[in-house]
């Protein structure tokens, strides 16, 4: 049974990986690319938490219950691009260091080389 529940959420996982949008935008952002695009989708937090808030309101007046799951899924989506903000940033200082220090580490022992 274990078996089973592990190869399901596998899938699951996979299959919302590759065709879910917000996971195709985020995947593309933590690209060499597109890490720079990591502050300005931090907006798009904004979007999703209003839509939880019109849900809400529309639950609230009596609209059905099931859209419940969607502010589930708008508050999750909101939660992945805001943090993915500041993680973008890390990630860019982190690489623009490693890029640095091979271009220092190449200026250094390019004048040994002969040829």
């Amino acid at each position: 049974m274990l078996r089973l529940i592990w190869t399901a959420s596998e899938h699951a996982r996979y299959y919302l990986r590759f065709y879910m949008p917000t996971n195709i935008a985020l995947d593309l952002i933590r690209t060499r690319r597109g890490l720079k695009w990591g502050v300005p989708a931090m907006l798009l937090a904004v979007p999703y938490l209003y839509a939880a808030s019109v849900c809400t309101t529309i639950i609230r007046e009596g609209g059905p219950g099931w859209l419940n799951v969607l502010v589930l899924l708008f508050i999750w989506n909101a939660m992945k691009f805001a943090i993915m903000g500041p993680v973008s940033l890390v990630l860019l200082v982190r690489v623009r260091l490693h890029e640095f220090k091979e271009r220092r580490a190449a200026s250094r022992y390019a004048p040994m080389v002969t040829a």
